[in-house]
């Protein structure tokens, strides 16, 4: 299982100076299953952007974007879904929580898409460990930023996956939680023999990266 982007120019960012100097833009590249890649850039570069095309939500791009040797701009609402679901698993930058549901609620949702992989005991296992057990049965709105991040990190764990796709979830987490977090997301990868895409504006010692691109 693979992500190839062939010579990828988002349409916003077409006539910006920085495509030039990306290492990503324009480039021919190839990100396998079990790689951990890091994806620094300033505000602006796309980031954001990259995110969404690798999920299948935009498609306002020049090249092409192939998962597995397929493009992604051709695949039918079906298997778009399909691999959603069981092959990639993305935290946004937006977070895209259900405000009314209870943080538990929220993640329970994505554990149960398809047939559970992950026990519903470990979600207060997790919890605990990330330090948001006391609200998980909050509704969301309730939570903090950095509370619902932590819960959303917990529930793109919930479901298979073989990348897990991540747009600065760590920027509202002190030093000692971004080391839990990342000490978590780390064990669910390797479990899954999964490729980690993370993007952030700095570079970080999280992880110990095979691929580092600046956008």
């Amino acid at each position: 299982m693979h992500f190839s982007l062939n010579k990828v120019i988002p349409a916003i960012l077409a006539d910006r100076s920085s495509v030039g100097i990306s290492g990503i833009w324009g480039e021919n590249i190839e990100w396998r299953k079990g790689d951990f890649i890091k994806i620094t850039a300033p505000s602006g570069t796309g980031k954001t952007t990259l995110v969404h095309l690798l999920y299948g939500l935009r498609k306002d791009y020049a090249g092409n974007i192939l998962y597995d040797g397929k493009d992604i701009q051709l695949l039918t609402p079906n298997e778009l879904a399909l691999n959603r679901q069981l092959h990639w698993s993305i935290v946004f930058q937006d977070l895209r929580l259900f405000p009314n549901l209870t943080a538990r609620e929220n993640i329970e949702l994505k554990r149960v898409l398809q047939s559970p992989i992950v026990a519903a005991e470990q979600i207060n296992q997790m919890a605990d460990q990330l330090g948001v057990l006391a609200i998980l049965d909050q509704q969301a709105k309730h939570c903090s930023y950095g509370e619902q991040q932590r819960v959303c990190i917990i529930r793109a764990l919930m479901q298979p996956f073989n990348f897990l796709i991540m747009d600065e979830p760590f920027s509202h987490l002190d030093i000692a939680n971004k080391k839990i977090a990342a000490s978590l997301i780390e064990v669910e990868c390797k479990k899954r023999n999964a490729g980690l895409i993370i993007t952030d504006l700095d570079k970080d010692e999280h992880f110990d990266y095979q691929v580092s691109l600046n956008l």
